[in-house]
């Protein structure tokens, strides 16, 4: 028997609909079923319904039914307990997703019954140091595409030292700075021209967000090295993996490094990133 955690865009029909009919066949298999409690209140699954810290303890698989937003939730929910994740793109072609509704049944009897491999993806240890007296405790908390350090408000940029590894390396003046994985090298960090890196290559991506200085340029760092980001003389504010943690004083800084744990995914077939890629920007194969 497994242990089988759903995880849900409330918001999409078709989602609950799906979250639906794999609970209703998951426990007709003999399986045991969890849901997020939010998300099993607005899908009508209660009864399957388990608290965020408790949802991932001795699961098997976490399946997300969504986009790749809600991927990054369902990563962010299991990835301690190193539960591997399937992917079921509910909406438009993403780079996580590779699961159809339509195929969601035959995957999942696919998954339960071992027929599956794991593809591994970096992920980034977050570290937030307020700066003295400004606000919470010092925490650290996890991100499959990255951590943003940005302006708190428009018509001003932010100023924030870069150290890497400990060395200091500069101080950007830019609308914000991106720390990325490969995974997120086609979410953020590509609007703001960052490059695109195979997503199973262990690296850490740092791009500017619309630089006020002459050095525009991306750099990528060996997954050893950590980036340190120091908010200096005006408040900035910390976005990771799209959810908004609040404002950083000047003094505050963001500690990014390769995490111990990484994101496992479910693949059933071979992974095809150029061919999402060839997709996405309707390239030609000539």
């Amino acid at each position: 028997m497994a242990t089988v955690v759903l995880v849900l865009n409330p918001g999409q029909p078709r989602a609950v609909e799906l979250a639906r009919d794999a609970a209703d066949w998951l426990a007709a298999s003999g399986h045991s079923v969890r849901v997020p409690d939010e998300d099993a209140t607005a899908a009508g699954l209660a009864e399957y319904g388990r608290p965020n810290d408790d949802i991932a303890s001795g699961a098997d698989l976490a399946v997300s039914l969504g986009g790749d937003g809600t991927i990054l939730r369902t990563v962010g929910l299991v990835a301690d307990d190193e539960v591997p994740v399937l992917g079921v793109n509910v909406g438009r072609l993403g780079y996580l997703a590779h699961v159809e509704p339509h195929e969601l049944i035959g995957a999942l009897g696919r998954v339960v019954a071992g027929d599956f491999a794991v593809e591994e993806r970096l992920l980034l240890c977050v570290r937030i140091n307020p700066a003295p007296g400004s606000g919470p405790e010092p925490m650290s908390l996890l991100a499959l595409n990255e951590a943003v350090v940005e302006k708190a408000s428009a018509g001003q940029v932010v100023h924030v030292a870069v150290s890497v590894t400990g060395e200091a390396f500069t101080t950007y003046a830019a609308d914000g700075l991106i720390v990325a994985t490969s995974t997120g090298s086609t979410a953020y960090a590509f609007s703001a021209r960052g490059p695109i890196i195979d997503p199973t290559h262990r690296a850490l991506l740092l791009t500017p967000v619309s630089p006020h200085m002459a050095f525009d340029r991306s750099l990528v760092f060996d997954p050893s090295q950590s980036l340190c980001l120091e908010v200096l003389d005006r408040p900035a504010q910390l976005i990771v993996d799209g959810r908004e943690l609040g404002p950083l004083a000047p003094g505050s800084a963001v500690d990014c490094r390769a995490a111990s744990q990484v994101a496992r995914f479910v693949a059933l077939e071979p992974s095809d990133f150029y061919g999402v890629l060839k997709a996405k920007f309707g390239l030609a194969d000539r």
